[in-house]
């Protein structure tokens, strides 16, 4: 047998890459039976003459909407205009990639056609996202961004529209990545990923995957949640248990009040800690 990684996935066809050779396998029948399924970044072993995966080898983490496992680096494509800045898919999005033991690493897309309005709050969120220890970057600066995630396997994340087909293309112009138009009505663009596929791209892998389908924090507690908005840290509360909602003396409180932590921000916890067990 041999070991390699799974990098795309079709229906019940799995492409592995093994010593520079794609292999076109399907899982062994018994995954069904033990309730096991196969996702793209998992490592295996196969049996390269059978065509079969045989072992699915140990995980450090995984995502199941988009179903994607072994990633470092959770990379949020945030569009700032055509579709407009979204501060509570952002949030989302970096407290389920942190919750899931990955990287969050922000990219700001659409700067060329932001409006004035569009360029202060650009400034004003970004400087914010950096001050709390999110590295961020934009489309217009892609070999730094290449340079820092070099060696790391990268899910690309946002919504849709933001420009993640785009983003790729920018970076490794062979791919031609298929992109769409953004819809004015929806003022969001239409999903052109279909599956979830890694990508080589100067010594980064890229995954790219139809993005979160659900943005749901039930299977998560609610201190889990508020330890997911790391600079909340910075500011401590009378009660070690407080829930940063309606207890008296709260330091997060105080310090949105003070304009320190965004109230966009506060706003997104309050949303995921109200779904949160």
């Amino acid at each position: 047998m041999l070991k390699g990684k799974i990098v795309k996935n079709i229906s019940n066809l799995y492409t592995i890459l093994s010593d520079g050779v794609l292999y076109e396998c399907i899982p062994r029948g018994r995954f069904r039976k033990d309730k096991k399924t196969p996702l793209v970044g998992d490592e295996v072993m196969f049996d390269e003459k059978e065509l079969c995966i045989r072992e699915i080898l140990p995980r450090k983490n995984m995502l199941m909407r988009p179903s994607v496992a072994n990633i470092d680096v959770g990379l949020i494509v945030t569009s700032m205009a055509h579709p407009s800045f979204d501060p509570y898919l952002l949030d989302a999005e970096i407290s389920l990639i942190t919750l899931s033991h990955m990287e969050p690493v922000i990219c700001f897309t659409k700067l060329d056609i932001m409006n004035e309005k569009e360029k202060k709050l650009y400034q004003k969120i970004r400087e914010y996202y950096e001050r709390i220890g999110i590295p961020t970057y934009d489309n217009d600066h892609c070999k730094s961004l290449l340079k820092d995630l070099k060696g790391k396997v990268v899910v690309l994340t946002g919504q849709s529209g933001s420009g993640k087909s785009t983003l790729l293309n920018r970076m490794d112009s062979s791919l031609q990545l298929k992109t769409n138009e953004i819809s004015e009505a929806l003022n969001r663009g239409k999903h052109t990923t279909r599956h979830s596929e890694i990508f080589a791209v100067k010594n980064v892998y890229f995954c790219d995957t139809p993005g979160f389908s659900s943005l749901s924090f039930q299977s998560f507690t609610k201190q889990d949640i508020s330890a997911s908005f790391k600079e909340f840290q910075e500011y401590p509360c009378k009660f070690r248990d407080c829930h940063h909602n309606k207890e008296i003396k709260c330091g997060v409180k105080e310090a949105v009040e003070k304009g320190l932590i965004l109230k966009t921000r506060y706003a997104s916890y309050l949303k995921m800690e109200g779904e949160g067990k």
